[in-house]
This record gives structure tokens, C-alpha cells and sequence, in this order.
């Protein structure tokens, strides 16, 4: 009988780990270009306080989103990538605005990082189930 064990080397290979901080700097990218865009819009027209949190997320879910369509080049192991992206996203957009701010606002926990999971994990799948592969064999 065949042994099925997944040897982490294959799991993690050159170009998994290579998408994985792509997807991830890319979503970074584009989220700092939305904020700052975002912030312009702000600072012209005069937005409510209600506006400003689901504005946030739905940046955060379209950053990563195309993060994913750019960043992930092997159609393949597209929930590990995302789910992986998504929580390096999450730490690294932590930092970046706190570094831009000079303050956290809110709060940064469990809830943050798993939605970061389940976001990039649900645009990775949906960029490995679109599109062709682009990794050259």
C-alpha cells in the first residue's frame, strides 16, 4: 500500500512560497493606494463615521482579491496560498498604517487575522479557478 503523506518541502515549494509574498505585497499595494485615495475623497466631501469601517473592509477584500488575480502565477494549492497571504497581509497592513499613522486605531486581534485568513483563502481560490497558470515549466 502507497503512502500518502505530503512532505512539507513539496508543500512549500520555490514558487508556492514566491506566490504566496507576491499575493501578499501586491494586496499591501493596492490597499495603501485605496486608503490614500480613500483619504482624499474624505477630505473633499463630507463622509459619515458609518462609512468609514465598511469602506475599509470592502478595500481590504478587493485588495486582496486582485492580489490573488496578479500575485498567484501556479494554479495551484490556491486555499494554502490565499489563507497564508491573508494572514501576512493582515500583520503587515497592521504595521504599515500603524508606522503611517503614528497610532492603532481600533483593535488588531484573533477576529482581524482570521478574516484576513478567510479572505485571502477565498480570493485565492477564486484566482486559481480563473485564468490560465503563467508559471513557466
Amino acid at each position: 500500500m502507497k503512502s500518502h503523506k505530503i512532505q512539507l518541502k513539496n508543500v512549500f515549494d520555490k514558487v508556492t512560497l514566491t506566490d504566496i509574498f507576491r499575493m501578499s505585497l501586491i494586496s499591501v499595494i493596492i490597499s495603501l493606494a485605496a486608503v490614500l485615495i480613500f483619504g482624499i475623497i474624505i477630505k473633499l466631501v463630507e463622509v459619515g463615521n458609518g462609512v468609514i469601517m465598511p469602506v475599509n473592509q470592502v478595500i481590504k477584500v478587493v485588495s486582496l482579491l486582485f492580489g490573488a488575480i496578479i500575485g498567484i502565477r501556479e494554479k495551484r494549492q490556491g486555499i494554502l496560498k490565499g489563507a497564508i497571504a491573508g494572514l501576512i497581509y493582515t500583520v503587515i497592513s497592521v504595521f504599515v498604517f500603524l508606522i503611517l499613522g503614528g497610532q492603532l486605531k481600533g483593535s488588531f486581534g484573533i477576529v482581524d487575522a482570521l478574516l484576513g485568513i478567510v479572505m485571502g483563502a477565498v480570493s485565492a481560490i477564486i484566482a486559481v479557478n480563473t485564468g490560465k497558470s503563467r508559471v513557466k515549466a
